[in-house]
């Protein structure tokens, strides 16, 4: 008797892999960076004291990765947080 995990190598590890929650964030990014790459127009942008010129799709692209980086550090304080409070 032979089950699927023994019939393919690896096993159901790509299917493990992709979650419905994996799937959604992968297509926000990719939409995401669809409406990046589709605003390529020269825009001022302001950053407090200094006006920049600059295409919209690098300001459109460091928002998003500075978003990115603040939810990796939202979740890694939490987790931090939770395993000082389970010692």
């Amino acid at each position: 008797m032979s089950t699927d995990k023994a019939a393919k190598p690896g096993g159901g590890r790509v299917r493990e892999m992709l979650t419905p929650r994996r799937i959604a964030a992968l297509a926000l990014c990719a939409l995401a960076l669809v409406f990046i790459f589709e605003n390529t127009q020269r825009v001022k942008i302001r950053l407090i004291v200094p006006e920049v010129k600059m295409p919209l799709w690098l300001a459109l692209l460091i928002t998003f990765v500075v978003g990115g980086v603040c939810t990796l550090l939202w979740r890694w304080s939490g987790r931090r947080r939770a395993r000082r409070a389970t010692r």
